[in-house]
């Protein structure tokens, strides 16, 4: 049976779960909820329908949205996504990622708003914003071939024998 308000407040928790969750200098392994609100917390997983994150870690997050305010997350899923002074190695999302002042590995949106924000690597059918990438189309072509030449280079002399 799931409670419907959870609070853990410096703690320790294996699994919460709840429909609405708030949890305050704490670690958990699993959260699981509608409304999960985070302070200062580290998760391995987070699972919601609305997910707010302030200075917080976490592995996996996935949900229908997600903020999070200078936190970090490993991998962020969602239908929208807002990022404050965050960091994500990977990001995706099925309608919009709105990224202020962060750096993101990948992103992966129909459309992306961002100010002053670093990428490695940016899929999106509209960007608008300052953003600082590393590969674009050209860069990438580039790297792709030589990558692809060194690697045939290789093939030719380490096959003669």
């Amino acid at each position: 049976m799931v409670r419907k308000t959870v609070e853990l407040t410096k703690g320790e928790a294996q699994m919460v779960e709840g429909e609405f969750i708030n949890v305050r200098q704490s670690t958990a392994r699993a959260i699981e909820g509608g409304h999960i609100e985070l302070q200062q917390d580290g998760a391995l997983t987070i699972d919601g329908e609305r997910i707010d994150s302030t200075q917080g870690a976490a592995c996996i997050i996935r949900g229908k949205d997600i903020s999070l305010n200078q936190s970090v997350s490993v991998m962020s899923v969602a239908d929208d996504t807002v990022m404050n002074f965050s960091f994500s190695p990977v990001t995706i999302s099925k309608n919009a990622i709105e990224v202020n002042r962060s750096a993101v590995g990948v992103m992966v949106s129909k459309d992306i708003k961002s100010k002053d924000t670093t990428s490695l690597i940016m899929i999106a059918n509209k960007v608008e914003g300052k953003v600082t990438t590393l590969l674009d189309l050209r860069s990438a072509v580039a790297f792709g071939a030589v990558v692809g030449g060194i690697l045939g280079m290789a093939k030719l002399f380490c096959g003669r024998k």
